[in-house]
């Protein structure tokens, strides 16, 4: 029995370009969507571009157009990149629409019936240039925790630590520069922290709906059974401010992230209208239909507290299923601009790298876990030309030839007993359940056992040699017909994730397009294909070295490639000098040792020495380092001491992750006085400050 679902991915918020980190979850929601498809389920997959919010009304006005045009640019750029990558959207919408305008008109009115909006006067920083009540994250400061400078207003990017706007030190606004006044300005309060909701959340989140890692977390947030430690949600926003207008609060707007969910209403009431969908029966309490979030675990907290807390209490239906997934790292780092693998969607599509590669990848590493994916360009490249290349096309490009030279593109009857075939016609529907469970990395290797296997029949037929030998003519129409069918078979086990090389080969193979049913049967004797023609090429290293230089070139103008070089140059300067090769002072220069806070230490498994630092130099962002101090350090004792580091040493990556520097420590080279001790700078120095 065909099953209705209907799918949604977090909503790309309109100030700025997709990148591959985003990528990591479109291309996975994708990959089960069209799993879906291909199994007969009526499948929507709705999106829209998260579009209201003060960063927005900002960025427009300093571009000197207005919020519509910005988000109508925005849109566009998005629609482009998701369709480049073969994400196949249903609807792609915006927030900013009349269907979620009436959606979140008709929840806050529903919620408010029920006794859960509640108005409070609240003291808020206003900046008095811009005139203007001012987000946490357009209020900066010096970390009260830490004493790091620039820190936003709700958290630490340093240390860590959240806090209130109000516990910032020497607060200025991120908008004008100027020192925020508090104001009083009455509020708007979704009650989550009424009983009501939570006892229907302790129920909702443990009933299934999240992975267990996620669930954990939810009763985290929810306290032990009789402590409730949810917290009422400020759902409005004072004007000036690009939103809706909250139905009864004049020059009060809806919090962002109050109608951002809503959107995946509006996007699907938009589709039909358009489609002449019944939306009701996807969205009443007693639907029979299925409801999937795929989203970032970064967002989890509104996704399974709130979202569903407001669904319930306005009369919705509520999600049947969460799925949460990891964050993207570049060789084993997080993103980084500097070193050109902060990468957009737009830059990898323009590099002449072919995006169903990056699809193929990510599948490759996705499970149905929160655990975070790495991209490493090495093995991007390995992989792709091995297993896509080398063992799935070729299977083909092996076979075709003879079959249009020596049999008029006609095909002889399949032998349907042959092992290789039986093989992935018994294993389609113990793929199929990986699909549906997410686990698409289980699911690429068992295709690629299969794919192994049917190259090992190419092999031992060997069509090449049969060519050779006229009165073996049967033979070779029969073990080319048998490794089309291979491949035919291959490719319909493939096509959630290779969309476009899937249709490529229908159209050789001259075939309706697949569907999962068509993982049971062969193509009959006599069929026609037509002329084969390449259908994908191997990777070449220097499109990746191309896509980095890009990446930093956009991003990093700074010239970071230069930074490396210095960085390069400054370790062979640190290189022990010998009497036959003293360093100069300008030799001494080159490296650059920096103050750095220990903000975390934390033993390494598996290693026996190391100890993992994250160190703040005074950057926007941490280091991570590896120091081989475990023998004479507790890490514990670490957190909080200054020490010294190298700051320009090019990273290196180990088996643990990448390090990004190195620490300064003493020894005893001799031996007579044994141990490591690290170097600390005396009292008043701060995390930054040059050592020279």
């Amino acid at each position: 029995m065909s099953r209705k679902i209907l799918v949604t991915s977090a909503l790309p918020y309109a100030n700025g370009a997709i990148h591959l980190g985003h990528l990591v979850e479109y291309i996975q929601t994708d990959i089960w969507v069209r799993f879906q498809k291909m199994s007969g389920n009526e499948c929507w997959y709705v999106c829209a571009d998260d579009t209201h919010g003060t960063p927005i009304m900002l960025r427009a006005e300093k571009e000197g157009i207005t919020p519509e045009q910005l988000i109508a640019r925005v849109h566009g750029e998005h629609a482009r990149d998701f369709g480049g990558f073969g994400v196949g959207f249903d609807n792609y919408y915006s927030t900013h629409s009349p269907e979620t305008r009436e959606c979140a008109n008709d929840i806050y009115l529903k919620l408010k019936a029920a006794g859960l909006i509640e108005v409070r006067t609240i003291e808020q920083f206003y900046d008095p240039v811009k005139a203007m009540f001012l987000p946490d994250r357009f209020i900066k400061g010096e970390c009260p925790k830490c004493h790091a400078k620039d820190q936003y207003g709700d958290n630490c990017e340093v240390c860590g630590a959240a806090y209130a706007p109000t516990d910032l030190i020497e607060p200025f606004s991120a908008v004008s520069g100027a020192r925020p006044e508090m104001r009083n300005s009455d509020h708007y309060f979704f009650k989550l922290s009424d009983p009501r909701c939570e006892a229907f959340l302790r129920e909702y989140t443990s009933s299934g709906v999240l992975q267990n890692e996620a669930a954990n977390k939810m009763q985290e947030w929810l306290g032990a059974p009789g402590e409730n430690k949810l917290t009422d949600w400020d759902i409005s926003r004072d004007a000036p401010y690009f939103g809706f207008e909250i139905p009864d609060a004049p020059g009060k707007y809806f919090y962002v992230w109050l109608d951002a969910p809503i959107g995946y209403m509006g996007s699907f009431r938009n589709l039909c209208a358009q489609k002449g969908l019944d939306f009701d029966e996807f969205f009443k309490t007693d639907s029979t239909t299925e409801l999937y979030h795929f989203i970032g675990k970064d967002i989890l907290y509104f996704h399974a507290l709130f979202w569903p807390a407001e669904l319930q209490h306005a009369g919705y239906r509520t999600p049947t299923k969460i799925f949460a997934h990891g964050f993207l790292t570049v060789d084993g780092a997080k993103m980084s601009k500097s070193r050109g693998t902060f990468i957009t969607a737009e830059s990898f599509l323009n590099s002449g790298l072919n995006p169903e590669w990056l699809r193929y990848y990510f599948a490759a590493k996705l499970s149905n876990t929160m655990e975070d994916i790495d991209l490493n360009f090495e093995d991007f490249c390995a992989r792709v030309n091995s297993d896509l290349v080398g063992k799935y096309v070729n299977i083909a490009s092996r076979s075709a030839g003879f079959i249009a030279k020596r049999f008029a593109g006609q095909l002889a009857p399949a032998d349907e007993n042959l092992p290789a075939i039986q093989a992935i016609m018994a294993a389609a529907p113990r793929i199929a359940e990986l699909y549906e469970a997410r686990e698409f990395s289980k699911a690429v290797r068992e295709i690629m056992a299969l794919t192994d296997a049917a190259n090992q029949y190419v092999d031992s037929v060997k069509p090449w040699e049969l060519a050779k030998q006229a009165d073996r003519e049967s033979e070779l129409h029969a073990a080319c017909s048998n490794a089309l069918n291979l491949f035919r078979l291959l490719t319909a086990l493939l096509k959630p994730i290779l969309p476009v090389l899937a249709g490529k080969v229908e159209s050789f193979l001259n075939i309706a397009p697949l569907t999962w049913t068509d993982t049971g049967c062969l193509l009959a004797g006599g069929h026609a294909i037509k002329t084969y023609e390449h259908l994908m090429t191997r990777v070449d290293p220097k499109l990746i070295e191309k896509l980095i230089d890009a990446n930093k070139a956009s991003l990093a103008p700074e010239s970071a490639v230069d930074a490396v070089k210095t960085a390069k140059t400054a370790v062979a300067a640190a290189e022990p000098a010998t009497d036959a090769a003293l360093c100069t002072i300008d030799d001494f220069m080159k490296v650059d040792l920096r103050i750095a806070r220990i903000v975390n230490a934390e033993h390494v498994d598996g290693a026996d020495k190391l100890v993992r630092l994250t160190l703040d130099i005074g950057d926007e962002k941490t280091r991570n380092v590896f120091a081989g101090i475990k023998a004479a350090y507790d890490p514990a004792q670490l957190i909080g001491r200054l020490t010294v580091m190298v700051a320009n040493l090019a990273p290196r990556k180990m088996k643990f992750g990448l390090s990004e520097g190195m620490v300064l420590a003493a020894s005893d080279v001799d031996g007579k006085t044994p141990g490591i001790f690290l170097l600390t700078p005396d009292a008043g120095a701060e995390p930054g400050m040059r050592v020279k």
